[in-house]
């Protein structure tokens, strides 16, 4: 996989990024529901209440215990005096006009209006509009819109850190494998010294000493081989992870490292705008960390207005229609009663014991720190940009002095080797320029991981957070041993075990 295909990977696959995206989707819910204040609201609701008591109970209607009352009965033929008493009979017995309200019982003993009756159903249609907020919907919408965007700017932020960190593990898993060759390769030299010199033994023009040496040099590379083969097992398995694939997945990286090193494709047109043009470079320093600490200072501000706005009166206006029933059984049959208001209300705070003023406090000192947080990161911002710069710089001279090392090492061993093989120079020698070599190529390849790397970096470095470093130090080049590395006493005692065994011999 190349370097294109590797983030293009990652970025459809990184939780990171998908954890950032819900972090905008929940600004936008935070957005619409600070509008919708602004807007009416209408809400329905119906209930059904089962009356088990009343204190309405028997109040319009005669006690159980009493006596019975005959009904009223009018005859008009009959004289003035007696309508007269048959009228003042029944008012006094109950037998008209029992129900205060003007009302009567009905034969199961429920009454005609509402009061006391078993069932209710209730059907209602509320309706508000604030008119007057005292600024707390504005300052919520303020707020929201601030959250909005301090949440596309952590998803800008978390798209570039994802980048960067692919970039440099996709290039630290190159190294490892150049590395890996580099080990190999100095391997198989040494191997091919030992055969030599193990014909030159068996004919007779080579000392045992020198076959022992030939094989403790080689035997001594064995480990960095190794070695270097968990560190690029290690590697691998870090991009395996970033890009979300199985450890064993086979995983084939094409970053040559020992050639010509263009910039990374991905990154190219930034960098050929960021190295040609001035103000490019300048624009690095206006840098999406501190775009982020400016979008806390606004929604601090906006906070603090709705703190503010608490002290101010409120005012809404609402509607409230209503659908009543008193079935005598359990369902309505239709008989529903209406019931519809009109209404405005004011709110104002007179007394918070001191609820209000510690708001406002705390806004206030949220606000300071904000903006003094934002001067901070400003200053880091530049700060990380030069650092950034001179990382670039240093890279790039890095690989240009190593270019140079590499033919002169390389030719140091090819004439070394002619020399050994000519019987004018040690073993010992040709050790050291291999060694050289070794380092040399190491080198090369250190040197271009930490320039695409570096590149990288300068190309995201707008929109990175401030600190996000390319780690040049985490990874090193394997140290060549210096001449002395390998003492002759511990070549003499390998000599000596040698000249003990059955068959060995000493020259």
């Amino acid at each position: 996989m190349t370097l294109e295909q590797v983030l293009e990977l990652a970025q459809t696959r990184s939780e990171a990024i998908a954890i950032a995206r819900t972090g905008v989707q929940r600004a936008e819910g935070e957005q619409v529901r600070a509008r919708s204040g602004r807007l009416p609201q209408l809400s329905a609701s119906a209930s059904y209440d089962r009356a088990l008591a009343s204190e309405f109970s028997n109040v319009f209607g005669s006690d159980a215990g009493g006596p019975s009352c005959p009904p009223f009965t009018l005859n008009p033929s009959a004289p003035l005096n007696e309508r007269v008493a048959e009228i003042e009979r029944a008012i006094d017995c109950g037998a008209v006009g029992s129900s205060f309200f003007g009302g009567g019982a009905t034969d199961d003993g429920d009454v005609d209006l509402p009061f006391g009756r078993e069932n209710t159903w209730r059907v209602n249609l509320l309706f508000s509009q604030a008119v007057y907020s005292g600024g707390r919907l504005g300052a919520q919408a303020d707020i929201a819109a601030a959250g909005r965007q301090s949440a596309e700017l952590a998803l800008t932020a978390a798209r570039a850190q994802l980048l960067f960190d692919v970039t440099e593990a996709f290039y630290d898993a190159a190294l490892s494998d150049r590395l890996v060759q580099i080990a190999e390769a100095t391997v198989a030299q040494a191997d091919a010294t030992v055969r030599q010199v193990q014909a030159g033994f068996e004919a007779g023009a080579q000392p045992e000493f020198e076959l022992l040496r030939a094989r403790v040099t080689r035997d001594n590379q064995r480990p960095a081989v190794i070695r270097q083969q968990a560190n690029r097992d290690i590697a691998i398995l870090r991009l395996k992870q970033l890009l979300d694939l199985p450890a064993e997945y086979d995983l084939r990286l094409v970053a040559p490292l020992d050639g010509p090193v263009p910039p990374p494709a991905p990154f190219a047109r930034r960098l050929a705008a960021f190295e040609a043009d001035a103000a490019a470079q300048a624009g690095a320093t206006a840098r999406n960390a501190v775009r982020e600490v400016a979008a806390v200072v606004d929604l601090r501000e906006a906070s603090l207005r709705a703190a503010r706005a608490e002290r101010r009166p409120s005012v809404s206006v609402t509607s409230n229609y209503s659908r009543v029933a008193y079935p005598s059984g359990f369902f309505p049959t239709g008989d529903f009663r209406t019931n519809w208001t009109v209404g405005a209300a004011v709110e104002l705070p007179i007394l918070t014991g001191g609820r209000q003023r510690g708001s406002e406090m705390v806004a206030r000192a949220e606000l300071e720190q904000s903006r003094l947080e934002l001067q901070q990161v400003r200053e880091l911002a530049q700060l990380d940009t030069r650092s950034a710069e001179a990382e670039l710089v240093a890279a790039h001279a890095a690989l240009d002095a190593s270019a140079g090392t590499i033919e002169q090492a390389t030719r140091a061993y090819q004439i070394a080797e002619v020399r050994y093989q000519s019987g004018v120079s040690t073993q010992l020698e040709l050790s050291d320029a291999r060694l050289l070599l070794q380092q040399a190529e190491a080198n090369r390849a250190q040197a271009a991981r930490d320039l695409q790397v570096a590149r990288a970096r300068i190309a995201l470095l707008p929109d990175l957070p401030i600190g996000a470093t390319s780690g040049i130090a985490g990874q090193q080049a394997p140290a060549a041993p210096a001449p002395s590395a390998q003492p002759d006493a511990q070549l003499r005692n390998a000599a000596a075990a040698q000249a003990g065994r059955p068959g060995g011999g000493s020259q």
